[in-house]
């Protein structure tokens, strides 16, 4: 994700950010499921990892997590852990082959742009060890638009999302939805998917 404007509202908002995404991830029943489908003390790539709160409880559970974020603001909030590694980069940054046991891309991808997301995957699913496991959350809809923050959105419906992973070579495994508030104070719909590489 590169859309100035988009990097520039985490880096002014990365302390509020933090105190939203904390209580979330604690209660999240999508990060327990995929800390729980994983091997012990596997690597995982935190993809968007924001201020590292679903990294800490991943290191917590013992696994080692490579936690990437595109905002230096966030990167600096990431909690010191022997088991988190902190990365400065962008979703064009993901390379290597067969790295990662787990990915987890948790409302990070929906930042890039709809052109875009196919390379990623693909990029994704060649850093995912054979059989590994992906989680991606988007926000759920059409068409791309800027929030009133001024971030970048791309919306996908569950086909759509659906077609791109079996495309980039991930076999889709369950499928959840739901709404919640995010950063903008806007209540919107979105949608999660766990995947095999």
């Amino acid at each position: 994700m590169s859309d100035p404007k988009t990097l520039g509202v985490y880096a002014k908002k990365a302390e509020e950010y933090a105190g939203l995404v904390t209580k979330s991830a604690k209660k999240d029943p999508l990060l327990g499921k995929f800390i729980q489908a994983l091997p012990e003390g596997a690597h995982v790539l935190d993809l968007g990892c924001g201020p590292g709160k679903s990294a800490s409880i991943m290191a917590q559970a013992g696994l080692s997590v490579t936690a990437m974020d595109a905002v230096p603001e966030m990167i600096a909030l990431v909690p010191e852990h022997a088991l988190i590694t902190p990365v400065l980069g962008t979703f064009d940054d993901i390379a290597g082959t067969d790295l990662y046991d787990g990915i987890w891309a948790n409302f990070s991808l929906l930042h890039a742009k709809r052109t875009d997301l196919p390379h990623h995957l693909k990029a994704l699913h060649n850093a995912l060890k054979p059989g590994g496991l992906f989680h991606i959350a988007l926000k759920s809809g059409e068409n791309s638009k800027r929030d009133r923050l001024g971030r970048y959105y791309t919306y996908y419906t569950q086909a759509d999302l659906t077609d791109l992973l079996t495309a980039a070579g991930f076999v889709v495994d369950s499928c959840t939805t739901g709404r919640d508030v995010g950063l903008d104070g806007t209540p919107a719909d979105w949608i999660a998917l766990h995947a095999y590489g």
